[in-house]
């Protein structure tokens, strides 16, 4: 079967999902060819590798991967796929790796490989760096999906880090988002590795276009895109519900949500008509009063069924503060705080010809969760 765009090119995602294969491949990952030529690898492992070549050709070691954080494992799959494109018969290593998606501890051994170091040593580095990334990303979209649900809801999390980082990242990003459990993603390169589209109505740009107007900017959408989800952009003019009810009272029951943007350093105009609700809590931004007030506006005119969707600066100790107050959102947009890369990982050789043999402080650590890569 070939793999690609259409049914004959159903996404390997799929395949994996159906069980039809157990990793993801190159067909997915699209690997720069210049790993080949050492392009990316750190100069020190290039010349050990020559080193070795002319020196000790035939030790046999045990490479060994680990990070010191409670996780979500991420990036199994492109690491093995890495090895399997890059390395000089990959068919001789012996692969042990855990799966993505996984839960993993500190120290705990989610990788080793075996084999002839000057075969794969190379790429330490980038299976580090592939590794830290993916996890990093997994592990904050998990802890923020989790915090959406203190409610007892799960709160859908739409993965808005397309302005937070080169737009090369996007598609492994939006993988790793998808393993750490954010199913709505707003581009269609984060999706690429594992969905079908990116998501999105209209941003601010659309509604200044139509001078400021909110309705006219909501109809030319639904004109133009009768068939999405109708959700409204409500903070333009910084009176989210005046204009939340506008367009509620316009399309009724097609206008599925309203979202609220509101600048961390602004107030929206609720608050300047009612400063009798002013004095117990910092009225910037997207707050819990100003979700409050707009819920029981849009209920109090009928429009129960109109969505709250925030955003703007929201990561995981934001939601939980809304969730434990009982905040009525319905979905949360996340951005920057989804890309913090905080988790290293770190490649040991363990093992020189299956003996002891290591840095002062590390030790072959084995791991019964391990599964041997096919």
């Amino acid at each position: 079967m070939m793999i690609g765009e259409g049914t004959e090119t159903m996404k390997e995602i799929e395949l994996k999902l159906q069980g039809k294969i157990k990793r993801l491949t190159n067909r997915t990952f699209k690997f720069d060819e210049r790993i080949r030529d050492g392009w990316f690898s750190a100069v020190y492992f290039l010349k050990t590798r020559e080193i070795v070549r002319e020196f000790c050709p035939n030790n046999i070691v045990t490479m060994q991967f680990f990070q010191k954080e409670h996780a979500v494992l991420c990036g199994t799959d492109e690491v093995i796929a890495l090895v399997k494109t890059f390395a000089d018969e990959p068919e001789k290593l012996e692969i042990y790796s855990l799966k993505d998606g996984d839960k993993i501890s500190p120290f705990e051994t989610v990788l080793t490989i075996t084999g002839s170091y000057q075969n794969f040593g190379y790429l330490e580095g980038i299976i580090d760096g592939i590794l830290a990334r993916r996890t990093s990303v997994a592990t904050n979209v998990y802890n923020v999906v989790k915090a959406a649900a203190l409610s007892g809801v799960q709160k859908p999390i739409i993965f808005m880090g397309d302005r937070d980082d080169h737009y090369t990242q996007q598609a492994g990003d939006g993988y790793a988002a998808f393993i750490g459990g954010s199913t709505a993603q707003a581009t269609h390169a984060m999706n690429e590795w594992w969905g079908k589209q990116g998501m999105g109505t209209m941003p601010h740009a659309l509604i200044q276009l139509f001078d400021g107007d909110v309705v006219a900017a909501a109809k030319a959408y639904y004109a133009k895109y009768p068939e999405d989800d109708l959700i409204v952009l409500v903070d333009y003019n910084n009176d989210c519900i005046t204009d939340a009810l506008r367009v509620a009272r316009e399309f009724g029951d097609k206008l599925k949500g309203v979202r609220v943007d509101t600048s961390r350093t602004m107030i929206d105009q609720y608050f300047i008509r009612h400063p009798e609700v002013l004095g117990t809590f910092d009225p910037r931004g997207v707050n819990p009063p100003l979700i409050f007030a707009l819920r029981e506006a849009l209920d109090r005119e009928g429009f129960h069924h109109v969505k709250i969707v925030v955003s703007g600066g929201f990561n995981e100790q934001r939601i939980i503060e809304f969730e434990k107050q009982g905040v009525p959102v319905d979905m949360y947009g996340v951005g920057s705080s989804l890309l913090k890369i905080h988790i290293g990982f770190t490649g040991d050789n363990v093992l020189l010809n299956g003996k002891h043999q290591a840095k002062a402080g590390r030790r072959y650590r084995p791991n019964p969760r391990l599964e041997k890569v096919d």
